[in-house]
């Protein structure tokens, strides 16, 4: 097999197919050349994926694997980078004594778009894990405790408890003997209970005003005066 004879026919198909696109990096020794691929939903900066693949021919290709090398990612992660390459790799070695560029771009195509639908899906299922989330919260400010047998059975002994307490103390204070004080206090109504008595009797006090005339003309001094001829 005349090996640079077959190198060079397959860079001449692949400028053909990847016209435009097919970058010639060098020509000596080998040939070293990339092609750019992308997922079917990249946006420069939004979404998808992007990267470079270099390959680098050896002396033998296509009896041997060619280097193969994977430069300018954009949203790929160091070990999806890693996993692409052995993927290659494994691919090329399934593919000697072939020419098999072609072969490795088609596969490191296909390998991104399932990679890019696998970030976007992971992406869709932790938005909607946040908004459940949010949702969930904003439900429990709304919402009082949800009860269930244990939470209900401790909420009732602590109830009996409560009850149990108010109606003992409701008792003591029945049977509490009040001072007339006490009683007078609870029941304003008592200070009237003479008047009330005394008007069902029908009968009337009457004071006769006159013995409290002269008090008026008593001045304080007199009222001392009084005071020590009492004493």
């Amino acid at each position: 097999m005349d090996h640079l004879e077959e190198q060079n026919n397959e860079i001449e198909a692949l400028e053909s197919i990847y016209c435009g696109e097919l970058e010639i990096i060098s020509t000596t020794p080998y040939h070293a050349f990339a092609i750019p691929i992308k997922s079917d939903d990249y946006e420069e900066g939004i979404s998808g994926i992007h990267c470079r693949l270099r390959f680098d021919y050896t002396s033998l290709y296509p009896e041997e694997v060619p280097i193969i090398d994977i430069e300018d990612v954009e949203n790929l992660e160091a070990e999806d980078m890693e996993e692409l390459k052995d993927y290659l790799l494994k691919q090329a070695e399934e593919n000697i004594g072939m020419v098999m560029i072609f072969t490795l771009v088609s596969a490191a195509q296909e390998w991104i778009n399932i990679r890019s639908d696998d970030v976007r899906t992971q992406k869709v299922k932790r938005e909607e894990e946040k908004k459940k989330r949010e949702e969930e919260e904003e439900r429990k400010k709304f919402e009082g405790t949800r009860v269930t047998v244990e939470s209900f059975l401790a909420w009732k002994q602590n109830f009996d408890l409560d009850i149990g307490q108010l109606f003992k103390k409701d008792k003591d204070e029945k049977n509490k003997k009040l001072t007339g004080r006490e009683l007078f206090m609870r029941d304003k109504s008592l200070n009237e209970s003479d008047l009330k008595f005394l008007e069902e009797g029908g009968e009337y006090v009457k004071v006769d005003e006159s013995l409290f005339q002269d008090l008026d003309d008593i001045g304080l001094e007199d009222m001392e005066l009084i005071n020590d001829d009492q004493s």
